[in-house]
């Protein structure tokens, strides 16, 4: 049996005992009452939020399903985060083309990188209205400057060798960019990819919390919802979704990637 497989083994045990135990503790919490009449408002048994993740898929809220929510969101996400994507390597690659792109860009990451997206809402709102086109320009602000600045740090960190190397084969600009900047910075652009996910989730479900949108609704406006009508179980339960989805996506989707990219290459341990 290999070490690697050893490692990976314990860590998913590790994992499982970890969750096992936050279980049993919300579990020991629920029945004591602790909280007094407030326990099962706060603390539902395990059985209520099961119970209540059932009939989130099967009856749902005002005769929408969850399957309708986490479409809307996925379709919002999925969105943003494509154009995000491709707006981090266009301007990325154009700053590797062009000094003056390159500091000028540099400059505003430094500057949006720090504003939170909700803090662009009012803004947003006014020059787009009450429309979906909000939460997408949200999600493209949270994954266009993370990933801008991982792929600027792959970018500046691929050995002069290698560049010099594509010279001496005749590339220039593009050719430079996609023959030896890209393929180098690989393990750059993976973790900003997670980056990018993660803090597009977050402000997805942020954004969809504070400005839901009733015609497309999302999970964060269910969780809304849900706690306007002190349906906690309920709340608790979608909670859960949407920390499945994250999960599926981080280890059903980027680690696969990352294993078969930069782990197959030797650019991570």
């Amino acid at each position: 049996m290999s070490r690697t497989f050893k490692d990976r083994s314990f860590g998913i045990l590790v994992k499982i005992i970890f969750v096992a135990l936050l279980l049993i503790a919300w579990e020991l919490i629920a029945k004591s009452g602790i909280m007094g009449k407030r326990s099962a408002l706060i603390f539902p048994p395990l059985e209520s939020i099961g119970a209540a993740f059932i009939r989130n898929f099967t009856v749902g809220y005002a005769n929408r399903s969850m399957w309708v929510y986490i479409g809307n969101s996925m379709r919002f996400m999925l969105t943003g985060l494509g154009i995000g994507i491709l707006l981090a390597f266009l301007f990325s690659g154009l700053c590797m083309i062009s000094r003056i792109v390159y500091h000028i860009y540099q400059l505003m990451i430094s500057v949006f990188d720090l504003l939170p997206g909700i803090a662009l809402l009012p803004v947003v709102i006014v020059i787009f209205g009450v429309s979906p086109g909000v939460i997408i320009f949200l999600v493209v602000h949270a994954v266009l400057w993370p990933m801008s600045r991982n792929v600027l740090d792959g970018f500046q960190a691929v050995p002069l060798i290698y560049v010099e190397a594509g010279r001496n084969m005749g590339l220039s600009g593009l050719g430079l960019l996609f023959g030896v900047y890209l393929p180098a910075a690989v393990s750059y652009i993976l973790s900003g990819l997670k980056v990018a996910w993660a803090r597009a989730w977050r402000g997805l479900l942020s954004a969809e919390m504070i400005f839901g949108i009733a015609s497309s609704p999302g999970l964060g406006l269910y969780i809304n919802q849900m706690r306007t009508s002190l349906n906690t179980a309920e709340m608790y339960a979608t909670l859960l979704v949407i920390i499945l989805i994250g999960v599926i996506v981080q280890y059903g989707l980027l680690e696969p990637i990352e294993k078969h990219t930069a782990g197959k290459w030797g650019m991570k341990r």
